[in-house]
Order: C-alpha cells, then sequence, then structure tokens
C-alpha cells in the first residue's frame, strides 16, 4: 500500500500545483474576499509544502492551511466515484476516480 500512497500523494499535488486531474471548488467565503484574495490564496495552496503529521496522518498530500491577509484558509482534497454518487473504489486510480480539492476560509469547515 506504501506505492499507492505515493501514487495518490502524486496526483493530489499535481491538482493543487496545476489545476490539472480533478475539480476545484472555491467556497463563497473565498470568493467574496475577491479576485485578488483569490489569486493569492491560489499562489499560496501552489507552493504549499508544510505537511505535517497531525494535517497530513497518511502522507497523502490531501490537506493543508495557511494563512492570507490575516485569513486562514484550508484547502482540502476528496476522493468520487466517476458518477459522483460515493467514495471512490480506488484514489490511486485516476480511472475510478474523481479528485475536488475544495478551497475554504477556517470558519466555513
Amino acid at each position: 500500500m506504501e506505492e499507492d500512497k505515493l501514487v495518490i500523494r502524486r496526483l493530489n499535488d499535481e491538482l493543487r500545483r496545476t489545476g490539472q486531474g480533478g475539480r476545484i471548488l472555491i467556497t463563497i467565503g473565498i470568493k467574496e474576499l475577491g479576485p485578488v484574495f483569490l489569486v493569492k490564496v491560489v499562489q499560496a495552496m501552489r507552493v504549499y509544502d508544510d505537511f505535517k503529521s497531525g494535517d497530513d496522518p497518511y502522507g497523502e498530500h490531501d490537506f493543508g492551511a495557511f494563512t492570507v491577509e490575516g485569513r486562514r484558509v484550508f484547502w482540502k482534497v476528496d476522493y468520487y466515484d466517476r458518477e459522483m454518487a460515493g467514495g471512490s473504489p480506488d484514489p490511486a486510480d485516476p480511472e475510478v476516480t474523481v479528485r475536488v480539492l475544495t478551497v475554504m476560509l477556517a470558519e466555513e469547515y
């Protein structure tokens, strides 16, 4: 299963850094702070590399938290089946998984 974890990490990092390989959702709280704030959030998320065991217990790079303009921001990757009806049967397999990265204000969590 170590190999699966490394594949999941790579796929999550690709989505977070490039926007490719899944869907990205921005919450209303992020949107309401305007486009300049959103650009800063996306830039911070792309370079994020502060994975700690408490935030990343499985080593999958599926969660992060940082601060932009004094606002705490979270991002989280979830894994769904292709129909988006339930969880993915195998998050390491992009053929059966839709990755969804949600970016939100901490108070929206």
